[in-house]
């Protein structure tokens, strides 16, 4: 699986100003019901606030990789934000986040999505690369990076 695969360039969306970890969560799925018609946005918020509390999707390095399982979805769907300060996201090493990679999975049971978590953390553990990622200019510039073999 490609990050090609449920990531689009419209779904890239750079220097967003956030104050804290909950407003986070509220702006992803507003953009999400926006630029995804089958993610309702309150399903989305509430999705994405329950596997918080299973424990933070907050990877270190700056990066957290929130996902939940959406009812009527029926592809997966990626978001990624690049905020314009980094916020606490109680990530494993302390540090705030400012780079955040959302993805909605469908929720069959039977759609495996380690595969497209795996896609994405290949990615954010390349420092080379997110370097690039906090200083592209464009979504179409981030899309290319972050899709390029």
């Amino acid at each position: 699986m490609e990050i090609a695969d449920f990531l689009t360039p419209d779904r890239i969306v750079l220097d967003v100003k956030l104050r804290d970890k909950a407003q986070f969560i509220s702006e992803t799925a507003r953009l999400f019901g926006k630029l995804v018609p089958a993610a309702q946005p309150v399903a989305v918020e509430i999705a994405l606030h329950a596997r918080e509390r299973l424990g933070s999707t907050g990877l270190g390095a700056g990066f957290a990789l929130p996902h939940a399982r959406i009812e009527g979805l029926d592809a997966y769907a990626g978001l990624l934000l690049r905020l314009a300060r980094p916020i606490d996201f109680d990530a494993i090493d302390g540090k705030p986040v400012d780079l955040a990679f959302v993805l909605l999975i469908p929720f069959d049971p039977s759609v495996a999505h380690v595969a497209a978590l795996a896609a994405i953390s290949r990615k954010f553990r390349d420092a080379g690369l997110v370097a690039r990622l906090r200083k592209a200019a464009t979504p179409a510039a981030v899309y290319e990076l972050l899709t390029a073999p």
